[in-house]
């Protein structure tokens, strides 16, 4: 189990010399000379979802961009929770075994809530349906709704 950080970054790269976000998080290493990390995007992941050069490796779906971004939270909660899962079954000692069964529980917790959202997102059809691009501009939230 290795949880890691990642961030979105900015940068202007843009042919306006405008700051845009990149849309692929990453390490702060890999982020080293691409860019300034925007430090309130973190987000957890776990290491198998980072490909080799430290960005987050996950599927880009063709649907609505919130619901898109909730799919991609759930899987990598589901990711996590897992990992915890093959850690406690590996683990010889009974408090570690039982502090990694609580620590999946809360993520398949965490997982199921935004599957609900992911839900009311879908029936209310108040997501705007996007196309990805590499980058898109800084200005835009980072927020999902």
């Amino acid at each position: 189990m290795c949880d890691v950080y990642i961030y979105h970054y900015k940068t202007s790269n843009d042919p306006d010399r405008k700051d845009v976000l990149s849309t692929r998080p990453a390490t702060l290493q890999a982020i080293k000379g691409r860019g300034e990390p925007v430090m309130e995007s973190q987000i957890v992941v776990d290491h198998t979802e980072l490909d080799a050069d430290g960005f987050l490796a996950a599927p880009v779906g063709n649907g609505a961009h919130a619901s898109d971004d909730i799919a991609a939270q759930i899987w990598s909660l589901e990711v996590r929770a897992a990992s915890r899962d093959n850690e406690a079954l590996a683990s010889t000692d009974g408090i570690e075994q039982y502090m990694l069964s609580l620590e999946s529980r809360e993520l398949r917790k965490q997982a199921r809530i935004l599957k609900s959202r992911r839900a009311e997102i879908t029936a209310d059809g108040s997501s705007c349906r996007t196309d990805r691009k590499d980058s898109v501009r800084f200005e835009a939230s980072l927020a999902t709704e």
